[in-house]
């Protein structure tokens, strides 16, 4: 009961400060209890609007990054979506249940986070997630195309393979720059060998690791 008060509030305080708009990300972020994400030692700052650590050297993101992301993405019913950086599987929780009966596949590199994130996506009740331990920067080809695609982790380019993957139409975003600031970049894909870019603005993400990311 405690912590479904404090999810209240927090949704709250994410509408009033503009982050959160859309009815369908508002009412997702309602219903993922973020505290079932968190190490058991930090339940009790689950709620707070910060990103904390998960183990691994990788945190969970802020809520409102959560939130502003899900918006950025442009989320329709029966979206099938790639997540690249999986971490604790809070986000992939949020998107599923935007996304309803579509799909979410989300890639993580460390395998022991993989497998708690789908301890934690199992424990909260979530459904229509698979979980994938390799390189994010390669996507995943073997549920390619996807509607939308989201990166967790900041590149130093934007990874071919994941435009490769990505549906005409389709939405990518991505935090670009170097290892210690970026940009958020919201890709579309117009044809196969055209997409468009716009910055979202400044942001500041653990490194992407992997063949088309950083070297570890």
């Amino acid at each position: 009961m405690k912590f479904d008060e404090e999810r209240k509030k927090m949704v709250e305080k994410l509408v009033y400060f503009g982050y959160l708009k859309n009815k369908a990300v508002i009412e997702a972020m309602e219903k993922v209890p973020r505290h079932l994400f968190v190490p058991p030692d930090l339940q009790e700052e689950a709620y707070d609007d910060r990103p904390l650590p998960i183990g691994e050297g990788q945190t969970i993101s802020a809520p409102h990054m959560v939130a502003m992301m899900c918006e950025a993405l442009e989320l329709e019913e029966n979206n099938k979506v790639l997540e690249v950086g999986a971490g604790s599987g809070y986000h992939a929780c949020v998107i599923a249940h935007v996304v309803k009966k579509g799909k979410v596949i989300a890639i993580e590199r460390i395998k022991k986070l993989a497998e708690k994130a789908e301890e934690n996506i199992k424990r909260a009740g979530c459904e229509r997630i698979k979980i994938v331990t390799g390189d994010g920067t390669k996507g995943y080809a073997e549920e390619a195309p996807y509607d939308r695609i989201l990166v967790t982790a900041a590149a130093p380019e934007i990874p071919q393979p994941l435009i490769t993957q990505l549906k005409l139409g389709g939405i990518l975003l991505i935090p670009v720059g170097s290892r210690f600031s970026q940009d958020l970049f919201r890709i579309r894909k117009i044809s196969e060998d055209k997409i468009t870019k716009e910055n979202l603005g400044g942001v500041v993400f653990v490194p992407l690791i992997g063949e088309y990311g950083w070297k570890d």
